[in-house]
């Protein structure tokens, strides 16, 4: 049995199909953990969330920022015409399945020293707090006011976490930090607009994950949403989004023993 985490794929479905070949993956016996972003700008997003879905248990996906646009198109979000490349899913006769396991999908899994995400974790944040955090927001997109949360979850404010933060805001800004933070103060101010390579982070701020003593570093964060940032490891971070969807490659690495597997885009 091995556990392969991979970084986005972004509807690259046929580079998706040659990494699992590739490591011969079997869903008898081995795990797939998928760091989010599974859809959009790419073509073949509705291929990608069919494949994932029917893995069932083998497959521990966490959501990104893209699989969250999904679902707030779907609840009534106006589209963005330039980069939305979500046509087939919502034109699919399995949508609503579809959409109804996305949605159940968590912000952020545990497992033994791991935690899969797809962002980051704010500094200051134990892994247990984040834990907590995530389940918040799990609870909103799933209960009975989640299509009122998802056409309130657009913004970049509040940018920082409080805990007197309540309602829309409080989840916004634990979405925004689990699926969108590439920079932040040592305080913990996100700098959402923020993109590019490491060293161009705006001024006061630095990578999330450079923060000095941003928690407890007991655990090995597994990432990706930066592909400007490429496949990166260092002690406590595996980051894993190599921009197979702007032509790079997508990247998996075997937890057992750290081999990477690339397949180009």
């Amino acid at each position: 049995m091995a556990t392969y985490a991979i970084g986005d794929i972004q509807g690259c479905y046929p580079a998706l199909q040659r990494l699992l070949e590739r490591v011969a993956f079997d869903p008898a016996q081995d795990r797939l953990w998928v760091v989010g972003d599974l859809v959009n700008r790419g073509p073949q997003s509705l291929q990608v969330l069919r494949l994932l879905r029917g893995f069932g248990a083998a497959a521990t996906v966490v959501l990104g920022n893209h699989d969250l646009y999904l679902l707030m198109v779907a609840a009534g979000y106006e589209r963005r015409e330039d980069d939305d490349t979500l046509y087939q899913v919502m034109e699919a006769p399995d949508r609503d399945a579809l959409l109804q396991w996305l949605a159940h999908r968590p912000l952020m899994h545990v497992d033994g020293d791991y935690v899969l995400v797809h962002a980051g974790l704010l500094p200051g944040w134990t892994v247990a707090r984040a834990q907590e955090l995530a389940g918040e927001v799990s609870a909103a997109l799933t209960g009975p006011q989640a299509q009122e949360f998802l056409l309130n979850l657009a913004g970049n404010k509040p940018d920082r976490w409080s805990e007197d933060l309540e309602g829309w805001e409080r989840l916004r800004v634990v979405v925004n930090a689990m699926t969108r933070m590439r920079f932040c103060t040592a305080d913990g101010r996100m700098a959402l607009r923020a993109k590019g390579p490491p060293d161009n982070a705006p001024p006061g701020t630095m990578p999330w994950f450079l923060v000095p003593d941003r928690f407890n570093r007991t655990h090995t964060i597994v990432c990706g949403h930066w592909s400007a940032l490429g496949f990166y490891r260092a002690p406590g971070l595996i980051a894993l989004d190599s921009g197979v969807v702007w032509g790079g490659k997508l990247t998996a690495v075997r937890l057992e023993d750290g081999e990477v597997i690339q397949v180009p885009g």
